[in-house]
């Protein structure tokens, strides 16, 4: 009988083991690495994001992957995992001293494993994590609070024990949406569009062309042009010298076969420049080291022919790789930095800058062009550290109207992280930049080092509140998203002349230019890109867009070329909008405009349970709290689930301080939704917004 129940027990033991299958396992590094989002850069396997050994404090690793914060990676083990170890640090690539992170483990939702914060020669921390029943596994990198400046993050080591179906690396987004079109086409008859305002210095060379939309033929006319200012009627362009300082009511008028159109440019002659956000393209995501002066003046041309300039975009920014790049032995892009009298040097790409400008400003345009502070550009090209007199004048002469002034490298030559260390390169050039005859917009790009929106309107018009949005969409939201969100806290700030800057528009077609790639369409829904342009109006942030100019797509137009959420950016009155209801399903900005009207933006993260910007309004002080706060957790940085349904979303009179009925206008839609009495509700997409204009009704 003993041995009757021994065999038993024996058979059934064998059973189980039969039943469960063999373990196996398979290295982080061998899965799909295409599906993992990167701050900065692109996920590699086995080296670090910048292609070097992975290598945490001084320490070598043969095995792993190497990113960037902020990151994501999400992996399907439909329940057949076991186990997940790994180490995580920061890579020893990090510049100096810089880089911290947060590595942090999540299944379904729930959070594993989290490093903790870890700084660059910290001993890599060992995670060791029981993912048995785990539907899918997250992988997370934050930026621990501080920017993502230099967080190079690395998982080595790492290995996954699984049950027969092995782990697969799935996109961390939502199903494509249908590309729906909101913005009406723009008449036959003229349309003036873009800024009512516009400000320049006495005695420097003036250029601005109207924006209009309209079957050309259009003949323009223009009364109460200043001294020194004349109009060409056929172009719209409007040329010659700033004269005296004052402000100047000049009426502007467009005729076409079809009709007409007028309205009033308040030309504002003094000190300040910028006194609506810029608008405009730049090379950097789309380009990088390719670009080049042919890629310039077809991107001037495409702007003209796109009807972009028609709608008030008028920038056409080079970025960084223009100069002479340190150590290279490229024929084309080396060679000694400067002249033998300290003057700048382009490479062969851009052999005639001043003929490249007149290009431009030939079509009506404006040019913009990049450096660093220190003695190298982000890509490793010429500074201008000690030549910052010399680089201005230069620029001046060479026709540039715009200035993005990279931190970068002068970070190896500022040692100090005070105020003052922050504001000294940039106060520098700021002051070199008044003694000048020309109109330059000076841009900081600091990433929001040293609190930069509390003092960059003492140097600057524009100045970048975080790190570099790039190419991440990564989350629950995509990474506009979160930038957006951080650079609304700093409202009070903005103003006429001095603009809180979040990178770039990413939307349609675009890249990764620091690699061979093909084109791709921007990783976001349609509605997503609605909520992005419409976030970025609500806003008063530079509309500078970062994609393919060569290959706009209607929908991408449709999406840049609103004149009515335009308007909302461009406002005269240039002030940021305030969040004022912020929850787990949705957000809420309201935005001051000109003659007492409000433009709304309903966001709507709604059906998501993962999402979460509560804490993120301070209700009792109804603006934003002084306090740091995280707006979002770990979970919240992965696509669990299918596309909820449209919300409903209310926004009241009180919400406004309006006591009596009020007009409602869809502005995407460009439509009048009636008059309304305590509240308007409406149905909000996912991941979508409403973008509406208010006004009181007596």
């Amino acid at each position: 009988m003993n041995d009757m129940k021994l065999l038993t027990v024996i058979i059934v033991v064998l059973s189980l083991i039969s039943c469960s299958g063999p373990e196996n396992s398979i290295k982080l590094s061998e899965l799909d690495l295409a599906k993992m989002e990167s701050g900065w850069g692109t996920a590699r396997q086995d080296s670090s994001v910048t292609g070097s050994i992975l290598s945490v404090a001084g320490k070598h690793f043969e095995s792993g992957i190497g990113t960037h914060a902020i990151s994501t990676f999400l992996i399907r083990l439909d329940k057949k995992g076991k186990r997940f170890s790994c180490l995580t640090g920061v890579d020893d690539g990090s510049d100096n001293s810089q880089g911290s992170v947060e590595f942090i483990i999540v299944g379904d939702q729930k959070v594993l494993w989290q490093s903790g914060i870890m700084k660059k020669g910290d001993s890599a921390r060992k995670a060791d994590v029981d993912i048995r029943g785990i539907e899918k596994l997250g992988l997370l990198v934050t930026d621990a609070g501080d920017g993502k400046n230099n967080d190079h993050a690395d998982w080595v080591d790492g290995v996954i024990t699984y049950k027969k179906e092995q782990p697969q690396s799935i996109d961390n987004k939502y199903i494509i949406e249908r590309e729906e079109i909101l913005t009406p086409p723009s008449p036959s008859e003229p349309r003036i569009n873009g800024a009512k305002i516009y400000g320049a210095h006495p005695g420097s060379p003036f250029l601005y062309r109207i924006p209009a939309t309209g079957k050309r033929p259009i003949t323009f006319t223009a009364s109460g042009l200043p001294e020194g200012l004349s109009l060409d009627q056929n172009s719209g362009v409007i040329s010659g010298t700033t004269g005296t300082a004052g402000e100047y009511a000049v009426v502007i008028a467009a005729q076409n076969s079809f009709g007409s159109d007028e309205r009033t440019l308040k030309i504002i002659a003094g000190d300040k420049l910028a006194l609506t956000p810029p608008m405009g393209w730049n090379s950097w995501y789309i380009y990088y080291h390719r670009v080049s002066d042919s890629v310039m003046r077809l991107s001037a041309d495409l702007m003209i022919s796109s009807g972009m300039a028609d709608y008030g975009y008028q920038y056409v920014n080079i970025d960084d790789c223009w100069a002479i790049k340190a150590g290279s032995d490229d024929p084309v892009i080396g060679g000694e930095m400067r002249g033998k009298n300290g003057e700048l040097r382009t490479n062969k790409l851009f052999p005639d800058m001043k003929g490249l400008t007149d290009y431009i400003h030939g079509k009506g345009l404006k040019a913009g062009i990049y450096i660093s502070p220190g003695p190298t550009t982000c890509a490793g090209y010429t500074g201008s550290y000690q030549h910052e007199k010399q680089d201005i004048r230069t620029f001046a002469e060479w026709g540039f109207d715009f200035l993005k002034y990279d931190w970068c490298s002068y970070g190896r030559i500022e040692k100090e992280r005070t105020r003052e260390a922050y504001i000294k390169p940039y106060k520098l050039m700021w002051d070199e930049l008044q003694k000048i005859d020309r109109d330059i917009v000076l841009n900081l790009c600091q990433y929001g080092m040293g609190n930069v929106w509390e003092w960059g309107a003492e140097v600057g018009n524009c100045w970048r509140t975080t790190g570099d949005l790039g190419l991440v969409a990564g989350s629950s939201m995509p990474g506009f998203w979160y930038v957006g969100l951080s650079n609304s806290q700093h409202w009070e700030y903005a103003q006429p002349g001095g603009w809180n800057d979040p990178d770039y528009i990413l939307i349609g077609w675009i890249r990764n230019a620091l690699k061979k790639e093909m084109y791709q369409k921007a990783d976001m829904t349609p509605n997503e890109q609605y909520a992005y342009m419409s976030m970025w109006s609500m806003m008063a942030a530079p509309l500078i867009y970062g994609g393919e100019m060569a290959r706009l797509d209607a929908f991408t137009l449709n999406v840049l070329c609103n004149n009515e959420v335009i308007d909302v950016n461009q406002d005269i009155l240039g002030k940021q909008a305030k969040i004022i209801r912020a929850t787990k399903e949705e957000l809420v900005m309201v935005k001051e405009l000109e003659g007492g009207s409000y433009a709304v933006g309903l966001f709507s993260v709604s059906g998501d349970a993962n999402t979460t910007v509560t804490d993120l309004v301070d209700e009792e002080a109804n603006g934003l709290s002084d306090a740091k706060r995280e707006l979002t957790d770990a979970a919240d940085s992965f696509v669990w689930d299918e596309i909820p349904s449209p919300a409903k979303m209310t926004i009241s009179a009180s919400d406004l301080n309006i006591s009596g009925k009020f007009s409602v206008r869809d502005l995407w839609r460009q439509k009048d939704l009636g008059i309304f009495e305590n509240s308007f509700t409406t149905e909000v997409p996912f991941h979508g917004v409403k973008l509406l204009r208010i006004n009181e009704v007596e």
